[in-house]
């Protein structure tokens, strides 16, 4: 005998999560970082071609033909940028309850949300803009464009101080924390994330070799850093999201079910 399809469809089992789920604010965060995260990955590497860095040692010529070459991808890419920059306070939002649910001060999770509120226009924005400014505006003489370019790459790799203290503050929440909010070892793992965000300096100074905005240290090495220290956050984020008993105190080991079933639509 064949099953009646439930009434309403979609939207019905929608708003049944929307009233049943204690956790759904948790989980649409966490897929909204997930999403940001591809779609960023996506436009800065594919299509805007950012990512890795063109040379910093081109001349004034070069840098404008880069920008002729690349014109589509900068303009639709960033405008993709800015269309879902609003998915940033989401992943700020669950990061900064994660630290809530420690058994240390509100302060962390205040100033952690603070400080990347912040670090987004220097790590993102500000670099989206100045290279869309280059990328409209061909007819420009080559030396603003140099400079439009200089000034990006600089931004977009070389401003990691609010990143760095960002994760310290993380890293410290980690470490103090009795609630097994997170294992210890993450703990450390912020540590490596956070000297991989001090050896970018260099990239002020250095306009060839490892430490220039492209080279090996700068770039290539803080890049995997930062990619395998996104994938194990955004795993144990989803670890802690299942555990969450919404109370306060430990977390348990295992799930309560009750309260921890996944969206299903």
């Amino acid at each position: 005998m064949s099953r009646a399809p439930r009434a309403g469809g979609l939207a019905a089992r929608l708003r049944e999560q929307w009233r049943r789920n204690p956790k759904l604010e948790l989980w649409l965060a966490w897929w909204t970082m997930v999403v940001f995260y591809q779609i960023f990955g996506i436009v800065f590497v594919l299509m805007t071609r950012v990512m890795p860095p063109p040379k910093p040692w081109w001349e004034p010529e070069r840098v404008a033909q880069w920008f002729a070459d690349t014109h589509d991808g900068l303009v639709w890419g960033f405008g993709i940028i800015f269309l879902i920059s609003f998915m940033a306070p989401a992943c700020n939002a669950l990061i900064g309850y994660s630290m809530r649910r420690m058994s240390v001060s509100p302060v962390f999770a205040y100033s952690y949300i603070a400080i990347y509120s912040v670090s987004a226009f220097p790590g993102m924005l500000l670099a989206a803009l100045l290279l869309c400014a280059g990328a409209l505006r061909p007819d420009r003489d080559p030396q603003i464009i140099s400079w439009l370019y200089d000034a990006a790459f600089m931004t977009f790799v070389g401003t990691m101080g609010l990143f760095l203290v960002g994760t310290a503050v993380w890293m410290v929440a980690i470490l103090l924390d009795r609630n097994r909010v997170f294992p210890l070892w993450f703990g450390y793992l912020n540590i490596c994330n956070l000297l991989t965000e001090v050896v970018v300096a260099p990239a002020w100074i250095f306009k060839a070799g490892p430490f220039a905005w492209n080279g090996v240290i700068t770039f290539w090495i803080d890049t995997l850093v930062f990619a395998v220290y996104t994938a194990v956050f955004i795993t144990l984020l989803r670890r802690m999201t299942v555990r969450d008993d919404l109370r306060e105190g430990p977390l348990p080991e295992t799930p309560q079910l009750a309260t921890t079933a996944s969206l299903r639509f």
